[in-house]
């Protein structure tokens, strides 16, 4: 009996050190490409938490109602979002890899659209500039050494700085974000 007894603790022990183990990159930065071109920079908060930050060009298509056709946008984000990696421990467990931030997240995005300057298939574009807020669940994961790739799906609300007729207006609107992008991770 006192051997059953050792055998269970000496297995708890070794899964609670296995668990220790599993943390995210202390920082880690790259370059994304998908529907436009992203760079990052993700920094450690805790174990399994980072803060990403990206800068980017995004392509969207805006508009697209009973009163206007839809327009092909290429505009500048801003993008903060932080991201808690859950399954680094079953990851790490189950002998795959978690360099790089390798696993699955979910996350809280929120990206800033600015008037900066906007290449679109047309030129009466009204919308100013607008913010996003949107829960998203993704995964990412490596290929070699590294190249990534990631994806993620998620539905929130935008605040739309507009202008129409001279007149600003300020609208809610939906916004579904699914990205797919490949990259390079630099360190």
């Amino acid at each position: 009996m006192n051997t059953q007894f050792f055998i269970v603790i000496f297995c708890a022990l070794s899964q609670l050190a296995i668990s220790q183990n599993a943390s995210v990159e202390r920082s880690t930065y790259g370059v994304q490409v998908g529907w436009g071109i992203w760079l990052y920079q993700e920094s450690k908060l805790s174990n399994q938490l980072v803060l990403r930050s990206e800068l980017g060009v995004h392509a969207r298509i805006r508009g697209g109602n009973l009163y206007e056709k839809p327009k092909f946008v290429m505009s500048p984000v801003l993008t903060l979002e932080p991201r808690w990696y859950y399954n680094l421990d079953n990851r790490l467990r189950d002998e795959k890899r978690i360099d790089g931030n390798s696993g699955d997240f979910v996350s809280l995005k929120a990206s800033w659209h600015p008037d900066w300057f906007r290449n679109s298939t047309a030129d009466d574009i009204n919308n100013l500039s607008d913010v996003a807020l949107v829960p998203t669940w993704g995964i990412r994961r490596h290929i070699g050494q590294h190249m990534t790739y990631e994806t993620g799906i998620g539905v929130g609300c935008r605040l739309v700085f507009a202008e129409y007729a001279g007149t600003r207006v300020n609208e809610f609107k939906g916004v579904l974000n699914l990205n797919l992008r490949i990259g390079y991770r630099f360190n």
